[in-house]
């Protein structure tokens, strides 16, 4: 399984970003595949989740700024991020794992990651 995470930079207040994931080499009917973020200094949080039926959960600080989507077909999840704020800035990684439908949060709990891309959001 590899997962491989573009889309990350450098944005001010405000802006957007659209995370990509591409996964290759992950199939199974059961999974759930989430954003994790981890800021310096701090623990690794989850900040998104889907799983195979579709179902999606948040973190409470995204606050309805962020949508986490899925292109079956391209094999691919996004995390589409607006209104960034400051406190985003951090490396954000994809995730998944072959067991569904109940998606934790904690990282510990996922076998494959990405290698991150970093988020940057200045005021």
């Amino acid at each position: 399984v590899h997962l491989v995470e573009s889309g990350g930079g450098s944005v001010q207040t405000g802006g957007s970003l659209r995370l990509s994931c591409a996964a290759s080499g992950f199939h199974s009917p059961k999974y759930c595949m989430v954003w994790f973020r981890q800021a310096p200094g701090k623990e690794r949080e989850a900040v998104a989740t889907i799983n195979n039926g579709g179902l999606k959960q948040y973190g409470d600080f995204v606050k309805g700024r962020f949508t986490i989507s899925e292109d079956n077909v391209q094999s691919t999840l996004y995390l589409q991020m607006n209104s960034l704020e400051p406190e985003d800035t951090a490396m954000y990684y994809c995730a998944a794992r072959g067991v569904g439908p109940w998606c934790p949060w904690s990282p510990g709990m996922y076998n494959y990651w990405g290698q991150g891309t970093q988020v940057t959001v200045s005021s």
